[in-house]
């Protein structure tokens, strides 16, 4: 009886050593390499499997040497894609797919090598190893533009910022890093000469208000030289180049307006008008400002006509032409007499902004020379009934 029982013992431990685990059955293993167009490791990368029969999704994250490795997919076929990161994942942007991958039993490798990769699709397509080569540089300058482009706009960002809560120390310092990162960038010099116009005007000691306003206007003409060799070199116009270009001006004439320089913030605001006439109005404006500012009076009077040919609607042109030709105006007797045409400035701003800011001021001047507050200038008055 006892040998009987050892006999069934061992012949049961025998099944049961030929009887293969569970989970081999319906699992399998999946691995691989991710690189680059350069070859290097597609570090936090994504590959998504998902099977073409039940649509089961298994997302695998790539290692920082770009290595990817996951347990427990079932056998089948799969579309397999590769992305950057998980928000291309989520965007849809992928860098390769591949099709009808099957998955058997066991362990699977499916590496991504993009470089070649890229060989293959170009071997097809009937291109020569120099075509090859072309289109790999290609690839390479876009890709290094973007990183470029990335870093670029992180220290944007970062100086908006500082610039945001008044630190503008902070902010020249990002954007000189950015313009020895590349130095080709208009956007980088026109918005660190932004910087230093910004932070001159907080500045208590005269001489160094002087030097940031000269650095603003060397890194502003800069900017401008840049802007105008990319249109010259451009193989298509594009019209916000030129509003960019005209908008580079006009805070260079600003900036020279405030160092001083009244001829040369003039010759910008012009400049800047000629480019992009259809803001012609406010670049008039701003010359006439400066000249006002510099007690030039018939000059800005001249300016802020300009202003209102351009724009008969821009009611701070009449108040401004108004207020400099009060400065002309004389003493006969007791009366103040100002130069024809003063009154109907002032009237035609009441016209445009009866409650404007300078409203009140606008009356008080009227009152000064002895004429009506008449809203209603160029109207003629119908008859009373």
């Amino acid at each position: 009886m006892k040998k009987h029982f050892a006999v069934f013992v061992f012949v049961v431990l025998v099944l049961a050593l030929c009887v293969p685990p569970v989970f081999a059955q319906n699992s399998a293993t999946v691995k691989g390499v991710c690189k680059d167009l350069q070859g290097n490791p597609i570090a936090d990368g994504m590959v998504l499997y998902v099977n073409q029969t039940n649509g089961q999704k298994y997302p695998l994250k790539t290692n920082k040497n770009g290595d990817y490795f996951s347990l427990g997919l079932s056998a089948g076929a799969y579309t397999i894609t590769l992305y950057r990161n998980a928000d291309d994942a989520k965007a849809g942007k992928e860098l390769f797919h591949a099709n009808n991958f099957t998955v058997v039993l066991g362990e699977n490798t499916l590496d991504f090598d993009l470089k070649k990769e890229q060989q293959r699709a170009a071997q097809g397509q009937g291109l020569t190893p120099e075509q090859v080569k072309q289109m790999q540089e290609a690839q390479e300058k876009a890709q290094k533009e973007g990183n470029t482009v990335k870093a670029l706009n992180e220290k944007i960002v970062a100086a908006n910022a500082a610039i945001k809560a008044g630190d503008f120390d902070t902010a020249i310092n990002t954007l000189t890093e950015a313009t020895q990162t590349d130095a080709t960038r208009d956007i980088i010099w026109a918005q660190l000469a932004d910087a230093y116009r910004s932070s001159a005007l907080k500045q208590t000691d005269p001489a160094e208000k002087a030097k940031r306003l000269q650095e603003a206007v060397t890194d502003y003409q800069k900017a401008i030289d840049l802007k105008r060799k990319s249109i010259e070199a451009a193989a298509k116009k594009d019209p916000d180049d030129s509003k960019r270009l005209a908008a580079y001006y006009n805070n260079l004439g600003e900036a020279d307006g405030k160092a001083g320089k009244i001829d040369d913030a003039v010759k910008a605001y012009n400049q800047a008008a000629q480019i992009n006439p259809e803001s012609a109005a406010s670049y008039y404006y701003n010359a006439g400002a400066v000249f006002t500012n510099a007690g030039k009076v018939d000059d800005a009077i001249a300016a802020f006509d300009k202003c209102i040919a351009v724009d008969p609607t821009k009611a701070d042109a009449y108040y401004q032409k108004g207020v400099n030709m009060i400065g002309k105006a004389t003493l006969q007797g007791d009366k103040m007499v100002a130069p024809p045409g003063t009154a109907e400035a002032f009237q035609k701003y009441l016209e445009l902004q009866p409650t404007g800011p300078y409203a009140d001021v606008a009356k008080q001047m009227l009152a000064s020379i002895g004429a009506p507050v008449q809203t209603g200038f160029g109207k003629k008055k119908g008859a009373k009934n």
